[in-house]
């Protein structure tokens, strides 16, 4: 076992001990999946709504490379500008020398993963900018020295307690500003407001960019975001290339089940639509003078492993809107929970992004957490067929012999086995007879080798004394 997943099982036990980590992902996955399910069975249509944005999202990606020029151009001319990164390091160097050439010592971020997935606050902070989050679980999990464990709920992994025991300790807060929920984020939000004011910079992540009118849409449920965006002089937008559609229309169709997936919302609270930086010129009508905003709008356009996966069996995870309802729905991930995957993307999602982006080398053991029972696909809201990604990362890992070395022993010998079908028969009769060796009250406790990782933690099942083919064969002989 290599030492990737070797840390792997070493986190996934981990996680398995900690009684209220599972209790916290029961709780909240099971409550945003009962949004999910009580949104969509409200929304007339519902599957046609997922078959429009599913095509929406297909038909940019099938010509990322036109419509990525068509946005490009269509914000320039709106006044934003544009810069394009290859690598994390180019988005890195790019941010921090925009703070650099404008003397920034302080920006404020709204919510976003790919800041996340390209250590951008490590850098600011390196280059001398103070960065503050200012979405209420991105600032507890900085606060704490932390790292989200959830695409759209970063502190599922924390309860109230955790988090008043944070504030006290960081913010020095008093018995009454961590009294209850509504108390701490008063607290929360008292704080961020003097940093919004003074900010320099504001950052955010791109939900959805349009590429007919090169606007970006940025989607919360949090006024942090219209405020990071708003208020400092200086909007830097990270944009991961694939997250755009062709038109307005198109952005109409994601966000229509945007929300539904990711909170049970049929909206979220802010839906921002920005298109270039405020306008400069004398205020209020007939003129085009805007009082408010940035002046001026950076959008940085990241690649960081996207393009590669353009014509690969894995082309199908650039459709991923990132709602995190795939999360919420895998049995997995409600049993470990996001910081066991190790990554920035955890989650089915995950399993297929982090390899995809980033090689199957580091992160094919990934793709085996999961069951394959098909829940994360049943609600992805663009039909996103996770299953059959996670076996393509399967089939490249075992193709580059990254699986076990007891697992490549031992599937040749199991498909020699499986296409014969008289000596499959025979080796099923031998083993069900080896089980019931075994078992004691029809079921099996400990198995041995490496097959004892299934009954560490649940029994199994002892096969029926006669298999489907035999009681099938025997059933046409009497009716005969």
């Amino acid at each position: 076992m290599t030492e990737a997943a070797l840390a792997f099982h070493r986190r996934i036990d981990a996680a398995l001990a900690d009684a209220g980590l599972r209790q916290a992902l029961a709780l909240t996955t099971g409550r945003l999946l009962g949004g999910r399910t009580a949104a969509f069975g409200a929304l007339p249509g519902a599957d046609a709504s997922r078959d429009d944005a599913r095509r929406a999202r297909a038909s940019a990606v099938a010509r990322l490379d036109a419509y990525l020029d068509q946005f490009a151009q269509a914000a320039e001319a709106r006044g934003a500008a544009i810069h394009w990164a290859e690598t994390a390091a180019d988005a890195r160097r790019i941010i921090t020398g925009i703070a650099r050439e404008r003397g920034i010592r302080l920006a404020v971020k709204s919510k976003s993963m790919a800041t996340e997935e390209v250590d951008l606050n490590e850098a600011l902070e390196h280059a001398g900018v103070r960065v503050v989050e200012t979405d209420l679980g991105e600032f507890v999990v900085q606060l704490g020295g932390d790292r989200p464990s959830h695409i759209i709920t970063p502190i599922i992994h924390r309860s109230r307690q955790d988090v008043a025991a944070l504030f006290r300790e960081k913010l020095g807060a008093a018995p009454e500003d961590v009294a209850d929920i509504p108390a701490m984020t008063a607290l929360a939000r008292r704080v961020l407001r003097a940093e919004f004011l003074q900010a320099g910079m504001g950052i955010s992540g791109v939900n959805v960019a349009v590429a007919e009118t090169g606007s970006v849409c940025i989607v919360t449920n949090e006024g942090n975001g219209r405020l990071a965006t708003s208020l400092p002089r200086v909007h830097v937008a990270l944009l991961g290339l694939e997250r755009i559609v062709p038109t307005a229309a198109d952005l109409a169709a994601v966000l229509t089940v945007l929300a539904r997936s990711a909170t049970g919302q049929a909206s979220s609270v802010y839906t921002n639509v920005i298109t270039g930086p405020r306008r400069h010129g004398p205020a209020g009508p007939p003129n085009a003078g805007e009082p408010d905003g940035p002046d001026e709008l950076h959008i940085v356009i990241l690649d960081n492993g996207r393009s590669r996966l353009l014509g690969t069996p894995l082309a199908e995870i650039l459709y991923c809107v990132r709602c995190g309802a795939c999360l919420n729905a895998c049995p997995v991930y409600r049993l470990i929970g996001g910081h066991a995957y190790g990554g920035v993307y955890p989650g089915p999602v995950g399993s297929v992004v982090m390899p995809g982006l980033h090689g199957v080398e580091s992160w094919s053991e990934l793709a085996h957490a999961s069951s394959l029972c098909g829940a994360c696909r049943d609600v992805c809201p663009v039909k996103i067929d996770l299953p059959r990604l996670l076996l393509a990362v399967r089939r490249e890992a075992a193709a580059k012999q990254l699986a076990p070395l007891w697992i490549r022993a031992a599937m040749p010998i199991f498909a020699a086995v499986a296409t014969r079908p008289r000596l499959y028969r025979w080796a099923g009769r031998a083993a069900a007879r080896v089980a019931r060796f075994l078992a004691r009250e029809g079921w099996i406790r400990r198995l041995p080798g490496p097959l004892g990782a299934w009954t560490a933690s649940r029994d199994f099942p002892v096969p029926a004394p006669r298999s489907f083919v035999d009681a099938h064969q025997a059933r046409q002989e009497v009716s005969r």
